[in-house]
């Protein structure tokens, strides 16, 4: 499951987003929480795992950020990657998104993921 912060917060009808994330985990075998700057969190039957946001210049225009995170994120998950390297790919193609007006990316993921020591 994907869900930003907010909306795994409404799901489960509480403020507190570490309620919310036991229930996920108690739920789910997989959930994915975006949390903007402050990365994702990755909640499986294993554990929680917390990765970081890439840093950005400026956020121009956050459309297509979800949509780029989870392509990544499921790029990285059906390569072998592991959890905190599928977070990071997401992260990637989310931050890139960002920095300029439309949902496409203007550079090659492929390349900033090489470029960022992350697999390809």
């Amino acid at each position: 499951m994907f869900a930003n912060e907010a909306e795994l917060r409404s799901l489960y009808q509480t403020a507190d987003f570490d309620t919310a994330l036991k229930q996920l985990r108690g739920d789910t075998r997989l959930g994915i929480v975006t949390r903007s700057e402050k990365g994702c969190v990755v909640a499986s039957t294993e554990g929680v795992t917390s990765v970081p946001a890439f840093p950005v210049d400026r956020i121009v225009d956050t459309t297509g950020a979800g949509d780029l995170f989870a392509a990544g994120f499921l790029f990285g998950l059906v390569r072998g990657a592991g959890h905190e390297a599928a977070g990071r790919l997401g992260a990637l193609a989310a931050a890139e998104v960002i920095q300029h007006i439309g949902a496409r990316p203007q550079t090659s993921l492929k390349e900033l993921a090489q470029k960022n020591g992350l697999p390809v």
